[in-house]
């Protein structure tokens, strides 16, 4: 009995593992449900190599799309190192060959490892363009975070969009190209 309980000690709850996980193209999709509220709280990651110009070799980072309460969508990328304080941070993203958007409104949190874009306009224009990406680069320059260059293969974002996005409360995108239909069903 005791060796039952000591093993059982062990097990982490379903919550912070990788059960219920998907994958889509280069995404993770994650679909757990949070026991207090019995809600499905999705997301989607993607992974890539940044590079830091404090750091000889390229280290790991994370893009995440995520719903907050089902009601704040939230852009959030990590990294390894420390990229800067909310001071002297700045971010631009291109999506592949789209013009860049450059001195985003962002939030530095977390030890100066983690950046998120909460303002819901910005995400609407981020989403709109990342809905028929390839790739998207990031750079973030920072006074004592140094620089920092990531491009993540974000092909196949339709999926990891919705499902991240599904009960969230989206702003409408700009019209980005009249002929372009907008996404159905999360805006």
């Amino acid at each position: 009995m005791a060796v039952g309980f000591a093993l059982g000690a062990c097990a982490r709850d379903p919550f912070v593992t990788e059960i219920g996980e998907t994958r889509s193209r280069e995404w993770w999709i994650v679909r757990q449900v949070d026991r207090v509220t019995d809600a499905e709280l999705p997301s989607a990651f993607v992974y890539a190599e940044a590079s830091n110009s404090n750091f000889f070799y390229p280290r790991i980072s994370s893009l995440q799309l995520t719903c907050m309460e089902q009601k704040m969508p939230l852009i959030r990328f990590a990294f390894d190192f420390k990229i800067g304080t909310g001071i002297n941070t700045v971010l631009g993203y291109r999506f592949d060959d789209l013009p860049g958007h450059q001195d985003v409104m962002v939030r530095v949190l977390r030890n100066n490892r983690v950046i998120v874009i909460e303002d819901r306009d910005t995400i609407a224009r981020f989403v709109a363009e990342l809905d028929k990406a390839v790739t998207l680069y990031v750079r973030i320059r920072s006074i004592d975070g140094g620089r920092t260059a990531v491009e993540y293969p974000v092909a196949g974002a339709w999926t990891a969009i919705r499902a991240a996005f599904a009960n969230c409360d989206m702003p409408a995108p700009p019209q980005l190209n009249p002929g372009r239909a907008r996404l159905p069903g999360i805006y």
